[in-house]
């Protein structure tokens, strides 16, 4: 016998099916024995009978969490017991045989509510256990689907999806790399890229046009509750576009995979309202102004645009560095100055930031596309040639080939999904989460090494009390 899924018993009245799952829940009322089933698509209750001797010996050891095979009938539950709310609730699975397939230690936590009043670290060092409630069962799948259909609509688009390497060179992106030593080069280090910020840019001088991806991004930054040392962007660029055309086809696809997924939400104005960088500091105080009409109702959506940011900003040194990305080009009135390096404070930048609820959820620009113009940002922000060269060479050399104006964006994709799934913090939307200080708990990362690797890596740790 074939198995059958929970999610499709509602179709076998009547007839005898075979399902796998867990133990949900047990209750022994003595002569029956109740027993609610899970599986990936979802829950039903099973009874044993009196009658059926041998499954009620096996029954009565049953605990929760244990996995098994059920073979039983499908029964139409009597009109009174009927729980039209639940899937499953107008049939019972009549128990007639039980094969054990694993036992299970008590859990050491409790998964059948929300988890929320369970200390964070004690769910994340047992994340396997506390994947399998149902509300992070709802919020990883529905992650997965909303991806696939992202992947879908800009597949549609005409874009491209490529892999860009996750070992590349450090660069100064806004935040630590993340260094790989190389074996083979002992002194040498590669970096885990904070975005495919160069590669999909070089993507465009490759020709490819309109290029997306999935990306791993890694940013070695301090302590923040609601931040990971990895996460996830959807990432696109496009080729012979403005400001208009990256930021209208990455509304629409908002707009539908809201419609799609959560079309009990409400976008407050569509299309998304523009606020200028200044306007958006003046009347709300923060470049990700939470714009919602009704801040008590949960399935309100307020998606704005923000742009004509400021290009530069003062460092803690009095210098000047980028204010997103030193990629970024001017608005075409601010390009003179960018070029002369005069009126630095005043130059404004082309980039896009989409705010949703008052919370970041994805940012791009118009780039540079010459490489003087390049340079010359570099320049400003204090970089010596010499850096510049070994940086930002490439990048140089290859606008100097025939790149075409391009622009694009970057999704901060858990943000976006803890922000549908009305979740107060990303770690609820990632499969296995890092806690704030960016420690897996369930394996014990990071971790020291055997000293015969760092030797072969040519690496000497020094203690902190070391350090003079």
């Amino acid at each position: 016998m074939q198995r059958t899924y929970i999610k499709d018993l509602g179709g076998k009245i009547g007839e005898e099916v075979m399902i796998k799952g867990w133990v949900n829940i047990r209750r022994d009322q003595g002569k029956m024995i109740f027993l609610d089933f899970r599986d990936m698509t979802g829950i039903v209750q099973g009874v044993i009978l009196p009658n059926a001797k041998e499954a009620h010996e096996i029954g009565e050891k049953l605990r929760s969490e244990w996995v098994v095979e059920i073979n039983g009938k499908i029964n139409k539950r009597p009109d009174k017991n009927i729980q039209k709310d639940k899937l499953n609730g107008e049939i019972e699975l009549e128990i007639l045989k039980i094969n054990i397939l694993n036992e299970a230690l008590t859990s050491p936590i409790d998964i059948r509510g929300d988890g929320y009043d369970i200390s964070e670290d004690v769910r994340l060092t047992n994340r396997y256990l506390d994947l399998r409630r149902p509300r992070l069962q709802k919020n990883i799948r529905n992650r997965s689907k909303v991806m696939t259909y992202v992947r879908n609509f800009f597949t549609k688009e005409g874009f491209t999806e490529i892999e860009t390497p996750t070992m590349t060179i450090a660069t100064a992106e806004g935040s630590r790399d993340f260094l790989i030593p190389s074996r083979l080069e002992r002194g040498a280090f590669y970096a885990l890229p904070q975005s495919p910020q160069q590669y999909k840019q070089l993507l465009m001088a490759a020709g490819m046009e309109k290029y997306f991806q999935f990306a791993r991004c890694y940013r070695d930054e301090d302590t923040r509750g609601d931040r990971q040392p990895e996460f996830t962007q959807m990432d696109l660029e496009m080729s012979f576009v403005n400001r208009e055309d990256v930021m209208e086809v990455n509304e629409r696809a908002l707009i539908s995979l809201v419609k799609e997924f959560y079309p009990h939400k409400k976008i407050q104005q569509i299309p998304f309202p523009r606020l200028t960088y200044e306007e958006a500091m003046k009347k709300y105080g923060s470049d990700k102004p939470d714009i919602r009409e009704d801040k008590t109702d949960k399935d309100l959506l307020a998606f704005c645009w923000v742009i004509d940011f400021p290009f530069f900003e003062k460092d803690d040194k009095g210098g000047w560095t980028f204010s997103h990305n030193p990629f970024s080009a001017p608005t075409p009135e601010c390009m003179p100055d960018l070029i002369n390096k005069k009126n630095i404070g005043e130059i404004i930048t082309t980039q896009y930031d989409i705010a949703l609820n008052g919370s970041e959820i994805g940012g791009g620009s118009i780039r540079n596309h010459k490489p003087e113009a390049l340079r010359k940002a570099l320049e400003i922000m204090g970089f010596p040639d010499e850096k510049i060269e070994k940086e930002y060479g490439h990048m140089l050399k290859s606008f100097s080939f025939g790149i075409p104006p391009h622009g694009g964006i970057a999704w901060g994709f858990d943000r976006l999904m803890m922000l549908l799934e009305n979740e107060p913090n990303i770690r609820e939307v990632i499969a296995f989460a890092k806690t704030g200080e960016g420690r897996d708990l369930m394996i014990g990362a990071p971790a020291k090494v055997p000293p015969e690797q760092l030797l072969e890596l040519g690496i000497n740790v020094i203690k902190k009390e070391d350090k003079k």
